[in-house]
Order: structure tokens, then C-alpha cells, then sequence
């Protein structure tokens, strides 16, 4: 009898290490990992779908075009700059076996509501369906609240969440006559966890999460229609440079500094269809020490605070020395000399 409690106790042990040190490694949700491992593979899942990219133009949609495209996966390119569209639309082809047809360069701005219903229109009229809508578009922001005109707020809440439902709405009528297709929201680590400078950039992200959360049971009488949200850790990509600041005239002043510290753009998408073709509602994907703070906020909040007061303090310290903030827990402030 004590042998078998020894040698249940020593196998609990072991399972505890390997999953501890399985954690220490890990670069997202045990559910995302697991089926990055076990589950369908997106090159047979997705090959032949048609996908939609909105904020296609760079950074992870930019990578998304091109991964997608190496499924086999038929595109629809939209951000408001046609020639990077085009730039990214060359790159597909060259880099898959897709023809001209099978990717259509689709202008788009979010904040123009009134011509999202032309738009979905456009698509359907040039492929015949849309399976999968990837809500990528929008921006982030770079300043304190105390010094932000509440006008960057209202146009963050314009662009990036009352844009990607009045999308989402157009699609999704097609979807919930066909019966099937996939919304994809690219939402942020700022979706559940506040994020010091970003407050308006994290409030619409919070919104987003919100509505599709509550969206997902209003589909519950369409069961082949998913509703999924990416959350995201810092990424590779010009995001910091296109972020709102404290007016919405002024830029963000400084490069975004050394990204080696953030998770390469491309195994963020590679794991975004992982999750896509195997049904993952929600995905967490960032490196560590990012990801333990999404199980530190999901599981013990009162930590989660202490930490995110501790972090957030050092993120705030080294943007007022003028340095890159996403930064903040890797590199010490330095005052700027005259």
C-alpha cells in the first residue's frame, strides 16, 4: 500500500515538473499549444476558404496574408493604403500557387461605416461567399490620460470597435444564412488586462471583447458559426509608430527600439490558424512573463493587481524618459541628458 501511494505521489511529482517547466517555455494557452501539437493542421483546414483581412496592409495582417496564402487560402486585402495592399498582394502570389483571381485588393476604411455594406457587397460579388472575416484593423495609442484630448478616445472607440462591428454586421448576415464561416477578432493582451498609456486603446479592445463574448451565446442556434478572439502580447511590428499620442495631429516621436524581446510576428500568425482551423474561441498567445500575467489575471486578480502596479509604474517611468515603453520590462529608464 505504501509503495503505490510512493509511486503515485512521485508520478504527480513528475507530471507537476514537466508541466512546470512546459509552462516556463510556453508562448500560449495550453488549449492553443495543445492543438498546435495534436489538432488539424491549418494547410488542410483552411486551403480553399475564402478569408477576409481587414488591416492588411502590415504587421500581422500583413503576415496573415502570406501564411494564408501558403494554405491555399483565397483573399480578400483591405486597409486604407492601395499601394501597400498591392505590395502586399505581390508577395502572396509569389509565395504560393495562387493566381491573380484568387486575391482581390479591397480598399477599406473602418471609420467610413456607410460604405461597409458596398464593400461586402464587392467581395461577395467576386467570390460568391466569405468563409472566414479577420477583424485586424485598427490602432493604439501612446499617451496618459491626464494629457489626451478626448477626442483620440472617441476615435479609437470609432476605429477600432464601432468599425469592426459594423463589419462584422454585414458579414455575418451572409454567415447566418449559409449557416457557417468564422469571425476572427485580432483583440490584445489590453483586452483583458489594463494597460497604463493605453487607456483608450485598452477600453476598446475591453469593448470588443464584451460584445463578441455576447455575441458568441446570441449564435447559439448556429453552431457552425465560430466567434473567436486573439489576444495577442507584444508583437514584432510598426504598431507603436501608428499609435494615436495625446491629439489626434501628433505622432508617436520615437522608434520603436529594439523588438527582440517581442514574439516574431510570424509565429504569432502561425499560431492565430492554428487556433482557426482546430475552433479555439479565445486565444492567449504572448512569451513569457506576458502569459503568466493572463493566468495570474484569470486565476488570482488580487496578485494580478500587485504585479500590473509594479509593471505599470516602470512602463510609465521609462515613456516620460522618452523611452520605447513597450520596453518598460526589459530595460531599466534613463533620464535624457540636455
Amino acid at each position: 500500500m505504501e509503495l503505490c501511494v510512493t509511486s503515485a505521489l512521485i508520478g504527480i511529482s513528475l507530471y507537476m515538473v514537466i508541466q512546470g517547466l512546459r509552462f516556463i517555455f510556453a508562448d500560449a494557452d495550453f488549449t492553443l499549444l495543445w492543438a498546435s501539437m495534436m489538432g488539424s493542421k491549418p494547410e488542410t483546414e483552411l486551403k480553399g476558404l475564402v478569408v477576409w483581412i481587414t488591416g492588411a496592409s502590415s504587421g500581422i495582417g500583413e503576415e496573415l496574408a502570406y501564411q494564408l496564402a501558403g494554405c491555399g487560402s483565397s483573399l480578400i486585402l483591405s486597409a486604407r493604403r492601395t499601394d501597400e495592399l498591392n505590395r502586399v498582394k505581390l508577395g502572396c502570389l509569389k509565395c504560393s500557387d495562387l493566381q491573380d483571381e484568387d486575391i482581390l485588393v479591397l480598399p477599406l476604411d473602418l471609420l467610413e461605416r456607410e460604405s461597409h455594406d458596398a464593400k461586402t457587397k464587392a467581395a461577395f460579388q467576386h467570390f460568391g461567399r466569405i468563409d472566414i472575416l479577420i477583424n485586424n484593423g485598427g490602432r493604439s495609442q501612446r499617451s496618459l490620460f491626464v494629457e489626451t484630448s478626448v477626442d483620440v478616445y472617441q476615435a479609437l472607440m470609432d476605429l477600432n470597435f464601432l468599425g469592426t462591428v459594423s463589419l462584422t454586421k454585414q458579414v455575418l448576415l451572409h454567415m447566418t444564412q449559409r449557416g457557417s464561416g468564422s469571425i476572427v477578432t485580432i483583440s490584445s493582451v489590453a483586452g483583458l488586462i489594463g494597460v497604463p498609456l493605453s487607456t483608450g486603446y485598452s477600453a476598446s479592445k475591453h469593448a470588443l471583447q464584451g460584445f463578441f463574448n455576447s455575441l458568441r451565446t446570441e449564435l447559439s442556434d448556429h453552431p457552425k458559426i465560430l466567434i473567436s478572439t486573439v489576444c495577442p502580447g507584444p508583437v514584432q511590428s510598426q504598431v507603436v509608430q501608428n499609435a494615436f499620442t495625446h491629439t489626434l495631429e501628433k505622432s508617436v516621436s520615437t522608434a520603436a527600439g529594439d523588438q527582440q524581446h517581442k514574439m516574431p510576428t510570424s509565429r504569432c500568425v502561425r499560431l492565430i490558424l492554428v487556433g482557426m482551423a482546430n475552433g479555439i474561441k479565445e486565444m492567449w498567445i504572448a512569451q513569457q512573463p506576458f502569459l503568466l500575467l493572463y493566468y495570474v489575471w484569470q486565476y488570482m486578480p488580487t496578485l494580478a493587481w500587485y504585479l500590473t502596479n509594479r509593471l505599470g509604474k516602470k512602463r510609465v517611468d521609462n515613456f516620460k524618459a522618452g523611452l520605447d515603453a513597450d520596453s518598460a520590462y526589459f530595460t531599466k529608464p534613463k533620464v535624457k541628458t540636455p
